[in-house]
């Protein structure tokens, strides 16, 4: 298969943190200021992300197959502009049932036409030996692009602040949080256009990669591999953890005691830390066993988690809460970075990848579904540091189990030829 140039993969990347700015960048930055402006608790919005869900859930059955039918160009940009249309809703401030509607809607327009086609394309631009890069640059380049996404809103909303942060009417957050959101919705529109011009495969690789008619008899064979099963428990263990991260920002605020601009800081640092560890276990994993790396991303994040969970860490000791952010972000970064560069190792076949991810993440990304409101039911029903610590004890339950699925897929594969 001929090389693809470098800047295919600079516009997945550019895509695929952009569909996802609206319904969960934001909010993971802005948490304290999204509760406050929509007017919900953790639990409503938890409620609206379990919505998100169960439209996606249906999204990766139907959508995955489609990424092995059609060029990934065409569905990648529809679904920026439809997600962008969203924003506009979004940006009314809209009542609690519209907000549920739009997170339903967003399940669709992120998925459906979206999430199988990148994956595709990102394994197509790694070929053979080049997996680990791949899906290193692919996460961690989203991470970069979350970071300057979110340094520019904490920078928009501080710029339409005209009173001090402590004494922030609802209306003034209002007001700065919609300039916040038109832009983002701006951007992904811009970034559909790029898709749709650039994001183009060679007519021979497209020949390569998609099939006319998708039979049961593949969906069965796909189904027969263990790669497919594990992948759908260390996918699910280790969304848990990335969606856990969306609670650093209320914790600097209801542990460590921030403001509002300060919290939404801690969740753009966040975001910074994701594209330096994806590049580096990318380049790592490539150049040494990817299944092992994997391994190793979940005990980090096991033991980054029990730092959080036993209380260790307070308002008096904000050295030490960074650190225990940058340790587990590693962690889970690292797990996140890696789950599809191993598909190549699990001996699933390039031209059904969509078929796969589709089927996959059926199972893989239902913390989309429950993961939102069991966050909120335990910070909402423990206030303080014990909700927080509960939380975190639900980040080492998971990283647990994950290190063992990862484990076992190792034995598998890891020490396999790929020839």
């Amino acid at each position: 298969m001929k090389k693809i140039p470098l800047y295919f993969l600079l516009l997945l990347i550019l895509a695929g943190e952009s569909v996802f700015i609206l319904p969960f960048v934001l909010s993971r930055v802005f948490r304290p200021t999204v509760l406050e402006v929509f007017g919900l608790d953790n639990i409503q919005l938890g409620l609206c992300f379990s919505i998100y869900g169960i439209v996606a859930l249906l999204s990766y059955i139907f959508g995955g197959p489609l990424a092995d039918k059609f060029a990934p160009r065409k569905l990648i940009a529809v679904a920026l502009w439809m997600t962008a249309l969203g924003g506009l809703v979004y940006a009314t401030f809209p009542s609690y049932l519209v907000l549920k509607i739009l997170y339903g809607y967003w399940g669709f327009t992120t998925i459906f036409l979206f999430w199988a086609p990148m994956i595709k394309a990102t394994r197509v631009w790694g070929g053979s030996t080049s997996q680990g890069k791949a899906f290193g640059f692919l996460d961690g380049g989203r991470g970069l692009v979350g970071a300057l996404f979110g340094t520019m809103g904490v920078f928009i909303f501080s710029f339409f602040i005209t009173s001090e942060v402590a004494e922030l009417s609802i209306y003034e957050s209002r007001a700065a949080f919609k300039q916040v959101i038109l832009v983002s919705s701006l951007i992904v529109v811009l970034v559909g256009i790029l898709v749709w011009f650039f994001l183009k495969l060679d007519h021979e690789i497209e020949k390569e990669i998609i099939l006319e008619k998708i039979t049961k008899t593949q969906i069965t064979a796909v189904l027969r591999l263990p790669s497919i099963w594990l992948l759908m428990i260390i996918i699910l263990c280790a969304y848990v953890g990335y969606k856990i991260t969306d609670v650093f920002s209320l914790y600097a605020r209801d542990v460590m005691l921030f403001d509002q601009v300060q919290s939404a800081q801690v969740g753009t640092f966040l975001l910074f830390i994701r594209p330096v560890i994806g590049i580096l276990i990318g380049i790592l994993a490539d150049r040494s066993q990817t299944t092992l790396w994997l391994v190793i991303g979940f005990i980090v994040s096991f033991f980054g988690a029990l730092l959080f969970a036993l209380g260790l860490i307070s308002d008096a000791s904000t050295a030490l809460f960074f650190i225990s952010i940058l340790i587990v972000a590693t962690g889970v970064y690292a797990a996140r970075s890696l789950y599809f560069a191993v598909m190549e190792r699990g001996q699933i076949p390039l031209v059904l990848t969509g078929t796969a991810v589709g089927l996959i993440s059926i199972v893989g990304y239902t913390p989309d579904i429950f993961a939102g409101p069991a966050m909120g039911y335990l910070l909402e029903n423990s206030p303080g540091i014990q909700g927080h610590q509960h939380v975190f004890w639900m980040l080492a339950i998971f990283s647990f189990i994950g290190s063992i699925a990862a484990w076992y897929y190792y034995r598998l594969y890891g020490k396999k030829s790929l020839n």
